[in-house]
């Protein structure tokens, strides 16, 4: 176990340092060979990422993510997919935080996801966040594809 501490005016912070999140997360375009797909025009995909970080120091963490995603349509809504999702974090400064993550899906699907993290309010025991994930994806015999998405949660 680590233990440094990192002081700041009057807190003082030990390492490791775990911290859990949820939140919800919008795909809202893809584009590939086959053309651009848009969330919201022919049916309405949502992800809920469940995860845990792992903060060595205040600089560099170890993140892991659990992704169920549901896709409804007019006639039906399923669990189309399920993403996990490791990979590390790097502090940034100003509440900014970058995760770059693997990508294995239970579609057939890998990649990377590039990861923005935007820190919005800071509570004693919680905070919110916004992100905005890039997904690239390759296999399961689909052009390679490029994404933007919207994601908010709460950490704990």
């Amino acid at each position: 176990m680590i233990n440094a501490c990192i002081s700041s005016g009057q807190t003082t912070q030990t390492y490791p340092k775990l911290a859990g999140y949820i939140g919800i997360v919008h795909p809202i375009v893809t584009f590939s060979s086959q053309g651009t797909h848009s969330n919201f025009k022919d049916s309405y995909t949502v992800g809920m990422p469940i995860g845990i970080n792992i903060w060595k120091s205040a600089k560099i963490g170890f993140s892991t993510e659990i992704v169920p995603t549901i896709k409804a349509t007019n006639s039906s809504s399923k669990v189309s997919n399920v993403l996990f999702h490791p990979g590390i974090l790097v502090a940034l400064g100003s509440g900014f935080t970058f995760a770059g993550r693997a990508a294995f899906e239970t579609s057939g699907r890998y990649g990377l996801t590039p990861v923005i993290n935007k820190t919005v309010k800071k509570n004693k025991g919680s905070s919110y966040f916004v992100a905005v994930p890039l997904p690239v994806r390759f296999g399961n015999d689909q052009p390679s594809s490029f994404g933007i998405g919207f994601q908010f949660g709460i950490a704990f």
